[in-house]
This record gives C-alpha cells, structure tokens and sequence, in this order.
C-alpha cells in the first residue's frame, strides 16, 4: 500500500430521517477522509416510481474529500458505513443512506449520476 493521497467525490443521499442521516454519514466520513468539502443539500423527487418505493422525497449532497485508501477499499468502507447507519438493500424503498463514489482521481463513476440535474447544480458548488 503507497502513501499516495486520493481526490474524490461522493455522492449522498436519504430518503429516510433525511436530516438525521445525512449528518450520521458526514460523521463517520470525517473519521474515513481528509480535506473534506460539502455542497448545500438538495431537495429532490425519487427518480423511479416504483409501486413499492414510497413517494418521499431524498435530501442529496455532494463531498470531495481525500484518501489514501485504493478505489475499491474507499468503496467498501463507504458500503460499511451504509450498513452502519441501516441501509438496507431491499425493494421497500427506503434509502437510510446511499454514498456512492462518483470519481476517484480522473476516473468516474456511476455514469447516469453524473447527468441528473442536481448533480450538475452541485458540481458548480464545489
């Protein structure tokens, strides 16, 4: 394992306890990255309309932060921290917490995200 130190973006989002949980997870990813940066939440509507989501609203926000942990490593530690705040993977539809990892260094991730409007709103932010 090298020293070398990581730029990334993340993406959170809540659709549960939305307030609640989105400052668990700003917690425990001070504890995981350096140089941590937020944008302003955003509001937004689910993007699918499954029958079995309930129609609440997610509370979204970017971060930037840096590690010196491997991609795959940073993203095992956030889908630790998913658990830890109770995600659930399920088709009820409630999202405690989803961190996703849009960009580690020059690579991105989660090539849909990057087209949803609040993301473009909050990349402007950063």
């Amino acid at each position: 394992m090298t020293n070398e130190t990581h730029k990334v973006l993340l993406c959170l989002a809540s659709n549960c306890q939305q307030e609640q949980n989105m400052e668990a997870a700003r917690s425990l990813l001070s504890e995981l990255l350096t140089d941590l940066h937020y944008t302003t939440e955003h509001w937004t509507d689910p993007v699918t309309s499954q029958r079995a989501c309930p129609r609440v609203r997610y509370l979204n926000q970017l971060a930037t932060g840096t590690t010196d942990l491997e991609a795959e490593d940073l993203n095992l530690r956030l889908k630790e921290i998913e658990q830890q705040l109770g995600r659930k993977h399920d088709k009820s539809g409630v999202v405690t917490i989803d961190i996703d990892l849009l960009q580690y260094d020059d690579t991105r991730y989660h090539l849909r995200d990057w087209e949803r409007d609040y993301v473009k709103d909050l990349l402007v932010e950063l």
